[in-house]
């Protein structure tokens, strides 16, 4: 039994189908069938069900299947740790973005990043806020762009507060504001995210107070399509301020809030003990640094 082997276990019992798993790990598939055959013979039990058209885990198979998950994460824990005793600003970093961030925010700091640190192998992965969790806790990923609060035992660096701005066409009554007060909201026709996103949550905290009028049969899955519905005449919607930085057509009205403003505050979210510590604050300020002067600006 080796590390090679675990591995093509874990790939195979994830895409069920011995031809796909062996090009995931870029071997022949009779070798990756032998090897898997050698760990079965070598755990004495069968890992797989195989038939004609695909591979099933079996019953000890799936008992394993998280055990070996674990042990390949505290191998490439252990060679994090080697490898940052010798650089902390090399290796592998699994970022983890929430997706009302991360078009906004990524393109502006990744080539800084990058040139920075151009020892380090940064691997992106956009989720909703609830599977980064998951993810950063069962270790999937080292660190995760999110906004405060978040459930779990993390260390936090703060990033950057970013306000809310009202966001409508250029027939609505409140277009010609130069801003407006949370209680002029009421009545209006607010659009929002889908549910999962936390952005959604924050802004009915808004429309709460505001008492507005929820569109409930409309559900958007991204700030974009907000934008392109409240462009259309189908209603408003209120957007973080660095996604307007992205619109430069100026056919919407975005209308800040008098204070005290709505907002968010981003922040970076890793397990306390990681060993990539001193690379994750360098990032931290490095984003907040680049960011913060941009937002002055909306």
């Amino acid at each position: 039994m080796n590390i090679r082997d675990l591995h093509y276990f874990v790939v195979l019992a994830e895409v069920k189908h011995f031809g796909d798993a062996a090009k995931k790990c870029f071997v022949s598939q009779p070798t990756l069938s032998m090897q898997i055959k050698k760990l079965e013979d070598s755990l004495g039990v069968t890992l797989f069900e195989r038939t004609n058209k695909q591979v099933l885990l079996t019953e000890q198979g799936d008992a394993l299947l998280s055990r070996v998950k674990k042990i390949l994460m505290l191998i490439d824990e252990m060679k994090d740790v080697a490898r940052h005793l010798h650089d902390p600003f090399a290796g592998n970093l699994r970022m983890g973005v929430i997706p009302t961030v991360a078009p906004y925010l990524l393109p502006r700091v990744m080539p800084a990043i990058k040139a920075q640190f151009p020892e380090l192998k940064i691997w992106l992965i956009e989720d909703q806020t609830q599977r980064l969790v998951d993810q950063l806790e069962h270790g999937e990923i080292d660190v995760a762009i999110m906004a405060y609060p978040v459930e779990g035992k993390f260390t936090s660096y703060t990033l950057f507060e970013e306000e809310f701005y009202f966001v409508c066409d250029e027939s609505n009554d409140l277009a010609k504001s130069s801003s407006i007060s949370i209680a002029q909201l009421v009545n209006q026709p607010m659009m929002l995210l889908e549910e999962g996103h936390c952005l959604r949550e924050q802004a009915m905290a808004v429309c709460k107070m505001a008492k507005t009028q929820d569109i409930a049969d409309f559900r958007a899955t991204s700030l974009e399509t907000l934008r392109l519905m409240v462009q259309s005449g189908m209603g408003v919607t209120l957007l973080p301020a660095l996604s307007l930085i992205a619109d430069p057509s100026q056919r919407l009205k975005y209308i800040p809030f008098e204070a005290p403003a709505p907002a968010r505050t981003l922040a970076l979210f890793w397990r306390s003990g990681t060993p990539k510590l001193k690379c994750l604050e360098a990032i931290g300020e490095q984003i907040s640094g680049l960011i913060t002067p941009q937002l002055s600006l909306v």
